[in-house]
């Protein structure tokens, strides 16, 4: 019987080790389901950030442009390059490009909600060379750089206290640039939804022809006449592509209409 007894509690306590894993709560795992429902989100993102890929279901051409509507399987991009050789059906990579909401093209005189415009695009793996030179928007792409209008009193504008003239933007450039400034002048020049953003011409009359005229990019309205209070930071030589080129400009400006 002595014998036995060690031999009885080695089995107690082996049975009750045993019981005890079984009623241990398992630390929870994400199912397969789960992570591949996450997936497509970063996949989604890292899409966007590269531009689209897809097939191409429309195509024209206008205006020295080729315009092409690709399916990516989720969704429906238009977007437009320098004329090249596509064909329904083609697969085609469409880098992200300048997006134009809202567009209008009187060449083709039809409406597009979004038209992004891109330096190339491929096709097929292959890298279409343009046929136009690049650098150039359609002659019929609304211009925000257009020639402010000349009926604006700019007389008796006061510089705001503390701030800067567009004359002293100019000159200061090398200082200013990358730092907040604040002006005031009157709208010469509007342009709404361009890129997303308004584009607002504005002058206070300082300066000479080419250091006179400053483009600020806002989603605040104005309209032309009026006297606002600019507020942002100055940029210098900012380069938008496509012909789009500034000495100086104030991107997502605060404008306040007095």
């Amino acid at each position: 019987m002595k014998k036995l007894f060690p031999i009885l509690l080695a089995g107690i306590f082996t049975l009750a080790l045993v019981a005890g894993c079984k009623n241990e709560t398992p630390a929870p795992q994400k199912s397969e389901k789960q992570a591949a429902e996450k997936a497509p989100v970063q996949s989604e993102a890292k899409q966007q950030q590269a531009g689209w890929t897809g097939k191409v279901v429309e195509t024209m051409d206008a205006g020295g442009y080729t315009y092409v509507q690709v399916d990516t399987g989720s969704e429906k991009v238009w977007a437009a390059a320098p004329k090249f050789n596509v064909k329904v059906g083609d697969p085609v990579v469409v880098p992200q490009g300048m997006a134009m909401k809202n567009y209008h093209s009187k060449t083709l005189d039809r409406d597009f909600p979004v038209v992004y415009f891109v330096d190339g695009v491929m096709v097929g793996g292959t890298e279409q060379v343009a046929a136009e030179p690049q650098g150039q928007m359609p002659k019929d792409h609304p211009r925000v750089s257009a020639t402010p209008s000349a009926d604006v009193d700019l007389s008796g504008i006061k510089p705001v206290e503390g701030g800067q003239t567009i004359e002293q933007l100019y000159k200061q450039t090398d200082e200013l640039a990358g730092k907040k400034v604040t002006l005031r002048g009157k709208v010469v020049k509007y342009n709404e939804n361009i890129m997303g953003k308004n584009w607002i011409h504005i002058q206070d009359g300082t300066g000479a022809e080419g250091t006179n005229d400053l483009t600020v990019t806002t989603s605040a309205t104005a309209k032309v006449g009026d006297t606002v209070v600019v507020t942002g930071v100055l940029v210098a030589d900012k380069d938008f592509g496509y012909g789009y080129k500034y000495a100086l400009i104030i991107e997502d400006a605060d404008v306040k209409v007095e």
